[in-house]
Order: structure tokens, then sequence, then C-alpha cells
């Protein structure tokens, strides 16, 4: 009696497993050495890095998620109906980045739309160093003066979950980040 009780409680567990420990299924067509599988508090999210017009920056976000560096880091900044930024490794609260000397601007014509994924950087434009947000709507006011590195293929959903504030109070995090074609 006891042993099938331990058993029944072990495959319950088994299958109550937490979103961060289930991969996502990668939509078709993208390239799994540039897409980005980052597991919230709220559940997956998957972005395209654009490294046709964000060479540099792409290639940060990709090292920095392989080092673990995104990895437990919340959403320190939340405002509604525009973005969701997280990316301070450091600090934690947005005025942290990585180890990393900052990266000279890649400003572009995509526009900042609805899952667009861009550099939040300092006044100066070739200030982006970790940190980025992912836009809920039309963020147009920021095209051409911010970096756009990415967009959300699957998981808008779960963005549009995150507690909002600013800061926010007891945020959401990024439970793990990794490219797409590290994942087991």
């Amino acid at each position: 009696m006891i042993r099938s009780l331990f058993a029944a409680v072990v495959l319950a567990c088994a299958f109550a497993l937490p979103a961060a420990a289930q991969a996502p299924k990668l939509p078709p067509n993208v390239d799994p050495q540039n897409t980005i599988v980052m597991q919230t508090t709220k559940g997956p999210v998957v972005f395209v890095l654009r490294t046709d017009i964000a060479p540099k920056h792409a290639e940060r976000i990709k090292k920095l998620a392989r080092e673990g560096f995104y990895d437990n880091v919340p959403f320190h900044r939340v405002i509604d109906g525009f973005m969701a930024q997280t990316g301070d490794g450091q600090y934690g609260n947005g005025t942290g980045g990585s180890r990393y000397p900052d990266l000279k601007a890649e400003f572009s014509n995509v526009p900042f739309k609805r899952g667009t994924v861009g550099m939040a950087r300092a006044s100066s434009p070739d200030s982006a160093n970790s940190q980025f947000f992912i836009c809920f709507g039309d963020a147009s006011f920021l095209n051409g003066q911010y970096t756009v590195i990415g967009q959300v293929v699957s998981g808008m959903e779960n963005v549009d979950k995150l507690k909002r504030g600013e800061p926010v109070q007891n945020p959401d995090k990024i439970v793990s980040m990794k490219v797409a074609s590290d994942v087991k």
C-alpha cells in the first residue's frame, strides 16, 4: 500500500514538471543557431536573433546566454502597453551590465512593433551591453534610435502575463535562457 502510494506520488510529480523543464518546439524555418529559448516564470518565450541587421548585438546575447548570465534575472521594468525590460545580470535593477564592453549601435530601419526585441541602453547610442526589452505593441518612436536584435516567434502570450511596474515589485524572472541549438 505505502509502496503504491509512493509510486503514485512520484508519477504525479513527474507529470507536474514546471514549464522551465519543458523545451518548447521551435517554429518551422528558424535557425536554431540564431534562436533564443527563454524560460520565464510565466512560460517559454522564443525569439529569433536578427544577425542580418545587428550581428554584434546578436553575438553578445548568444555569448551571455551560453554563459548562463541571464538565468534567474528579473524583468525589472515592465510598462503596460510599451515593453518588458530585463537582462541586468549584474544588479537585477536596470543599472548593471555584463563584464564585456558596451556595444556600438547597430540601428536599422526595422520597426519596433509587437514582439520586437531591442537592446536597452543609456543616453549614449553606443551604451547597449546586456539588457534588452520586448515590445508589447507599436513603439515606432524608438525606430532608428535603438538596436533591433530580434523578434518573438512564440510565447508572446507569456510576455503579456509579466507583472507590471517601474520597478516591478516581486518581479517575474528569466528562469533560463539558451541558444536553441544548445537545448537538449
